[in-house]
């Protein structure tokens, strides 16, 4: 198979038409679903899902709101559900999901059955058959499910079009995006999708992805892209451009490529632009890149980091792509079939005493 028709790349590339095309039915549901939130009078959000998808949280989590964003992985509620599950307050817990059928979706709705049915719930997945689709809940909280387009229900390894699609979606539900912005994210998404297609960069040893802010997450969903599609074969890390200093730059060597998310706020993206710098200075023979705005991958975005997320994710989604062509691996299944999977299942779930 070719590289360009692999399901991955197809899926990456699809994001801006399945953004415009999503935009419309999106905001009509979102508007029901925000008056929802408002009769049910929540005051604190949980933002639950496992790895890429607690990642959609993490972005979210670092808006202001007049609610109380938590981001809450539903890895940490099943396995320590004393820390989540004795909370006080009107609560709703937006679960994401590209399958709806990982071992944490199901563990999750197990524990909130059993220990609190009062919490209202709000799901959004890429699948309509699955269990955070289908299932029901006992009461007396509410249950909301958005079903995402299925075009979003990717069929590669890694979770690309399912992410920025997810992303776009809570934080309409959350009254944090419209239709006017998700459009001119689509827009300028098929550019800078294009421009990164057409200059394909070397695969490095090592990766790194920094961000402030909602960026944070976004570098940490960035490594991970590189790390699964490469199978492990480079390295990555991420964190903020400020914490990097830190202990974690003594991981940068001569095979390494730095990528800096350049804050749209430009009080924050001057210390963005420092570290970029200062990596160069003691490491001149290797590539530090700049992206965002005035960045060496431009874009213009529309000046809120959390809303412009889903633009500087397309690098890594790009760039693991290519690198794991380069590197000879099945781009839709580098690691074979082996050792990680698509969906996350038969993980061993315990019982909660309470």
């Amino acid at each position: 198979m070719k590289f360009y028709d692999t399901a991955t790349w197809q899926e990456t590339m699809a994001q801006p038409e399945i953004w415009q095309d999503w935009s419309l039915p999106l905001m009509q549901q979102a508007g029901e679903i925000a008056d929802w939130i408002s009769e049910r009078k929540i005051d604190t959000v949980w933002l639950t899902g496992a790895g890429t998808s607690e990642f959609v949280g993490g972005v979210i989590a670092a808006c202001p709101s007049p609610l109380r964003l938590e981001n809450r992985a539903s890895t940490d509620i099943v396995s320590c559900p004393q820390d989540a599950l004795k909370a006080q307050g009107r609560i709703l817990s937006i679960q994401f999901g590209r399958s709806g059928d990982s071992s944490e979706s199901i563990g999750v709705m197990d524990l909130l059955d059993a220990h609190r049915p009062d919490i209202d719930r709000l799901h959004i997945t890429c699948n309509p058959d699955g269990a955070l689709a289908t299932r029901g809940m006992p009461g007396p909280g509410e249950l909301k499910v958005l079903n995402l387009p299925p075009q979003t229900h990717d069929r590669g390894f890694a979770m690309t079009s399912s992410f920025t699609t997810m992303l776009l979606s809570a934080l309409a539900c959350l009254g944090m995006i419209d239709g006017t912005q998700i459009q001119k994210l689509a827009g300028e998404a098929k550019q800078l999708l294009q421009q990164l297609a057409d200059n394909p960069a070397p695969c490095p040893e090592r990766a790194v992805f920094l961000g402030s802010g909602p960026l944070k997450s976004i570098a940490r969903e960035s490594a991970l892209k590189v790390l699964e599609l490469t199978a492990g074969k480079t390295t990555t890390q991420w964190d903020s451009t400020l914490g990097y200093r830190h202990g974690p730059k003594a991981a940068v060597n001569d095979a390494t490529q730095v990528y800096v998310m350049l804050h749209p706020d430009p009080t924050t993206a001057r210390y963005d632009l420092d570290v970029a710098n200062e990596i160069q200075r003691q490491y001149p023979d290797i590539s530090v890149t700049t992206i965002g705005p005035n960045g060496d991958i431009a874009f213009t975005g529309t000046g809120d980091a959390v809303v412009d997320s889903v633009l500087y994710i397309l690098l890594a989604q790009v760039r693991a792509a290519q690198w794991s062509d380069a590197l000879g691996l099945n781009v839709d299944d580098p690691f074979f079939g082996q050792n990680l999977t698509r969906v996350v299942s038969g993980v061993q779930l315990y019982p909660w005493p309470s």
